[in-house]
């Protein structure tokens, strides 16, 4: 989503890195070619104006000017102000310090994601311990009670009976009495939604809010809207007083200036961002996290922490004895890593989240995988036998036909598998021996035909 403003902020900064001696001139304009690239990622334009004079009144004192590297004390300020916009250190977590069972409140327009969204938080709930029950108390869109009883088979989560000809109040009213007297320890309530705002909305929300005074009214925003999201939450705050945000479809292409405005007009924050269509697709927002992916810095916290939810652990232990008695990294191992990647997100996400990697992709013109080319990996190795996957050098040209025949694929395609996985062996074998720092060295200069695909 922030690809454009990660780019231009990174001209900008490039330039202040190399000036040995900075002005106040030079700072003016740094900040307005950084104003400009707010303003193009449709950042609202009162937050820009704010936010360039708070980073020109730190930036032009006598600290930063003389000091041995002004360019770099500028980026750190950009950085933190970018940090503090979105919310900053401040405690986004969710509140559900009440008796049981906590009332949670999704509201937002049709579209936004509403439903898929309480989903996911249930999912993140049960994660915590938590026994949430879902209600479907949408009862004008098609299909919505539909969806997320769908929703709650896949999760294995129970959503509350309720059908479309009753009234939403009386659904969440009947359902609050059900969770108490069956042990939920949270009420997750789906709320209906409009095209726009209209007071026969709000009205019913108020009304719903009224009864069960919930301790989270959590406002779904759509982040490919931009500027709209801001306003439509800045409407529902006015009226129902949202806790929160939640932030959907931030994998999307759009410019991100909702997730950039959204706190600074509100006042309130965002509490998790949405980022794909599956259901563990919800992360715990956290801005400075953010704010480095932004800026080309990578987010390594979110990485370890992705990797500790869905790594089996007894397959990384198992896969680091072998290394050290064998140093053999085979096929088979290869399509594990790869299905646990796969767990994790998108394999740009992941890049992303490394330091340098995300310009390393894009300088890579292209030879990075789609997610369609990684199942087309994943099928030629599930069509070899597990002595072609233990040692693919015994594969002959008979056994990379039936290999292409059993997956799909071109012999073409195997033979180019099999050539890049011999050559990441090698790299494999060079970076075990160089330790940690050598492997995200050698990861940042990995380039085409380095990679098995």
């Amino acid at each position: 989503m922030f690809a454009t403003l990660s780019d231009k902020l990174d001209l900008v900064f490039k330039k202040l890195r190399g000036q040995g001696v900075m002005t106040e001139e030079n700072v003016k304009d740094a900040l307005r070619e950084v104003r400009l690239a707010l303003l193009e990622a449709d950042v609202n334009f009162k937050v820009v104006k704010e936010f360039v004079e708070k980073v020109r009144g730190r930036a032009v004192g006598t600290e930063v000017l003389q000091s041995l590297a002004p360019g770099q004390q500028v980026i750190k300020i950009v950085h933190d102000e970018l940090v503090l916009l979105m919310g900053g250190e401040e405690d986004n977590s969710l509140d559900l310090a009440a008796k049981p069972p906590v009332a949670i409140m999704l509201v937002g327009l049709q579209g936004a994601g509403k439903t898929t969204s309480c989903g996911k938080l249930a999912k993140f709930l049960k994660a915590q311990r938590k026994k949430p029950l879902l209600v479907p108390a949408d009862v004008y869109r098609p299909a919505a009670i539909e969806q997320l009883k769908v929703l709650g088979r896949q999760l294995d989560i129970e959503v509350f009976g309720s059908e479309a000809t009753q009234k939403p109040l009386e659904i969440c009213r009947a359902a609050h009495r059900y969770a108490t007297l069956n042990g939920f320890d949270v009420v997750i309530f789906d709320t209906a939604g409009r095209h726009q705002i209209d007071d026969y909305l709000m009205n019913e929300l108020e009304g719903i809010r009224d009864e069960l005074a919930p301790r989270e009214i959590l406002f779904v925003a759509d982040a490919m809207t931009g500027q709209e999201a801001v306003n439509v939450a800045s409407g529902f705050n006015d009226r129902l007083g949202i806790t929160g945000v939640i932030l959907t479809k931030l994998d999307g292409d759009a410019k991100g200036g909702a997730a950039l405005s959204i706190k600074a007009v509100t006042g309130k924050p965002v509490k998790f961002v949405g980022l794909g269509e599956k259901l563990d697709a919800l992360d715990v927002f956290h801005a400075d996290r953010l704010v480095s992916r932004i800026l080309g810095m990578g987010d390594v916290l979110t990485l370890i922490e992705k990797a500790q939810a869905t790594m089996d652990e007894k397959e990384a232990v198992r896969l680091q004895d072998k290394m050290k008695k064998s140093g053999q990294f085979d096929l088979e191992d290869f399509r594990n890593q790869l299905q646990q990647i796969k767990k994790m997100g998108s394999l740009e996400s992941i890049m992303n989240m490394i330091p340098g990697m995300g310009k390393a992709m894009k300088q890579m013109q292209g030879a990075q995988p789609s997610e369609k080319e990684l199942k087309r990996i994943e099928a030629i190795i599930d069509s070899m036998t597990a002595k072609e996957r233990a040692n693919h050098t015994i594969i002959n040209g008979s056994r990379r036909l039936r290999i292409a025949k059993g997956s799909g694929t071109s012999v073409q395609e195997v033979n180019q598998l099999l050539k890049r996985f011999s050559e990441a062996q090698k790299v494999v074998k060079q970076l075990q021996k160089m330790g940690p720092k050598g492997l995200l060295k050698g990861m940042k200069g990995m380039g085409k035909g380095m990679l098995p695909f």
